[in-house]
């Protein structure tokens, strides 16, 4: 089988790999589509982000559907011919988070395509992907390319959920990748009552528009665009904070009315926190990393037509191209979600 490879940044191989066969529990998928996640984009650009950098040549992806071709002994819930959006998260079950319900926080987590860990995990980009039963679920009156967006939708749930009540609330979203825009309708289906989005860039914030964002404001053209927003101690009640960006963050923070809540998203690496600020308004900060049941939740939520990803799926290439794919959605002028079809 063929997987895309990721040897160091800007050096992408398409190679040949053994496929793997079931065991127990498991399942034999073969992949349709992948989304090229910013994750991946960092390992393709930088061959890495933050402390975390490539060691060893490592298989990218973690945005996958595909098709089950065989089953492990004692799977009964899935057959053959499913399509399956499968979630990268495999927390080992065992450890002390997960026996609190934190999986995602798991002592021996196996996430696809994180250089985190030393082996790195290797990633989900290959024509046939062996998972656990557990991690797929059934995908079934959607396209494999929505399948595939359940990842990143997981993300922005698991963020809304940490939020709390949102009925009702006032939102800023700062950055407006697919994770910005994803937030947009996580927000919206939780009851949020306004939602404001900012970035630099007007082709992402007209995908802001597209998914229901009530205003946006492009600050490369319009630096002072949030102030109205900034008087009498702020205007918003949620922020998630999307682009991982000290500016974004600290612009948000002087809009943001007290004792509201700041989502951390965005993982560009450390920054400075104006804490003084954080205190002053009783801001509460909270990271949000990842996700675990909000995954089947993702399925069911666009199953029912309640959240639709549909417009920001702006390109899918062939297997062939997948560099081509990495470099379109590098540039944020003209992708939102770029995806590899892994079969026609």
């Amino acid at each position: 089988m063929k997987a895309i490879v990721i040897h160091a940044a800007k050096d992408l191989r398409i190679e040949e790999r053994e496929p793997e066969q079931p065991g127990p529990g498991e399942v034999q998928v073969k992949l349709a589509v992948g989304g090229v996640c910013g994750s991946d984009l960092h390992y393709y650009n930088h061959g890495g982000f933050g402390a975390v950098r490539l060691k060893e040549p490592m298989i990218l992806g973690h945005e996958v559907s595909g098709h089950i071709t065989a089953l492990g002994a004692g799977v009964s819930d899935l057959a053959i011919g499913d399509l399956v959006a499968v979630s990268p998260s495999r927390p080992c079950g065992h450890c002390e988070y997960c026996q609190k319900g934190l999986q995602n926080h798991c002592l021996n987590m196996r996430f696809y395509g994180s250089a985190m860990p030393f082996p790195h995990i290797q990633g989900a980009f290959r024509e046939v992907l062996v998972a656990n039963a557990s991690q797929c679920v059934k995908a079934g009156s959607l396209s494999a390319g929505e399948a595939a967006m359940a990842e990143p939708l997981s993300v922005t749930l698991h963020a809304t959920r940490r939020a709390g009540d949102m009925l009702g609330k006032r939102v800023l979203v700062t950055g407006c990748g697919p994770i910005g825009a994803l937030s947009v309708l996580a927000a919206r289906r939780a009851g949020a009552a306004e939602i404001v989005v900012t970035d630099l860039t007007a082709q992402t914030l007209k995908f802001a528009k597209a998914v229901g964002a009530d205003v946006t404001i492009n600050l490369a053209d319009d630096p002072e665009g949030l102030k109205p927003y900034t008087a009498g101690k702020g205007y918003f009640d949620v922020l998630y904070e999307c682009s991982g960006a000290a500016p974004a963050l600290a612009g948000g923070i002087q809009a943001m009315r007290p004792r509201g809540v700041i989502l951390q998203l965005g993982l560009g690496g450390d920054m400075n926190v104006p804490m003084m600020a954080i205190t002053s308004k009783e801001l509460d900060l909270r990271g949000s990393f990842r996700f675990h049941e909000e995954f089947a939740v993702a399925v069911r939520l666009m199953q029912a037509g309640l959240i639709d990803v549909r417009p920001l799926i702006t390109h899918t290439m062939p297997l062939e191209d997948a560099e081509s794919a990495f470099v379109m959605a590098s540039d944020r002028t003209k992708a939102m979600k770029a995806q590899i079809a892994f079969r026609s």
